[in-house]
């Protein structure tokens, strides 16, 4: 589809072109495959980093130059432009999959749609979840997103209006009270806070990681976040039992959003080896 997006007759010189700029995150990539990896006299692939460019200030250096003491793996991808090789992530068990959502409950009646929302502000995007469990198939829908930093209160709950979500059952960070509070009064009527507890992030993470997950494309920064969501590691390399503080904040708002049927599971805690950790 993206070969026939341009057409018609253009006149020498000019000549057709689709310019894609990007993030390597994952070398899973569709991305990839399709332009780096074969060689095509059409296709002018390019590889550039923050070093190529002339506009940066000493700030903005140093801020890569930050990153590469401080967060060396998202160094490699982001600021030299090296395509993302993660070793322990913990969502491997998902594609990348196009998908009509209203088909899949229309045909599957005990299907649900979930919702999940993290809040973010000046350093942190809010993240708005859109899914659909399928307990009986052990199957996940990703299906839409929002993912935005600065957004206020007002300016969440009219992209989950325009969205069409409003009326519909929100699980939020429980740590934002008076935000829930105020999206309440705005008109999610059905947002709630989340119940954490000990150990939720791993028990949610357990639930999650026995179901297959499907994404839609347009859901990229939940590609983005998936991709690159691993096990954290101590001062020696070794992982340990919890993911990273990083590309975490729609992998916090699933997890909110499946946290009615983990309870009803009864999901227990479990060691490292059953998480994949090694």
């Amino acid at each position: 589809m993206l070969d026939e997006s341009i057409r018609g007759i253009v006149e020498e010189p000019l000549f057709k072109q689709i310019i894609i700029s990007f993030n390597p995150w994952n070398e899973r990539h569709w991305l990839k495959g399709r332009f780096f990896d074969k060689v095509d006299d059409n296709i002018l692939a390019l590889t550039t980093n923050y070093q190529c460019n002339e506009w940066l200030d000493d700030a903005d250096k140093k801020l890569f130059e930050d990153m590469k003491k401080n967060n060396p793996r998202r160094y490699q991808v982001a600021g030299l432009g090296n395509w993302g090789i993660v070793d322990g992530l913990v969502y491997e068990n998902w594609q990348e999959l196009e998908f009509d959502w209203r088909e899949i409950l229309n045909k599957r009646q005990k299907a649900k749609a979930v919702f999940g929302l993290d809040f973010g502000y000046t350093n942190d995007p809010a993240a708005f979840f859109c899914g659909i469990l399928d307990q009986e198939q052990k199957e996940i829908y990703v299906f839409d997103e929002i993912y935005q930093k600065g957004m206020q209160n007002t300016a969440i709950y009219n992209n989950i209006e325009k969205l069409g979500f409003k009326k519909e059952i929100i699980v939020a960070d429980s740590a934002e009270p008076k935000s829930i509070d105020h999206l309440k009064g705005l008109g999610l009527y059905r947002i709630k806070a989340s119940k954490k507890g000990k150990d939720s992030i791993n028990a949610g993470i357990q639930f999650i990681q026995d179901f297959k997950i499907f994404i839609h494309p347009r859901c990229v920064n939940f590609l983005t976040e998936i991709s690159n969501y691993a096990w954290d590691k101590d001062k020696f390399g070794k992982a340990v039992n919890k993911p990273i503080d990083d590309f975490n904040h729609l992998m916090d708002a699933m997890r909110y959003a499946l946290e009615d049927y983990m309870r009803n599971n009864s999901v227990r805690t479990i060691d490292r080896n059953v998480l994949g950790i090694r």
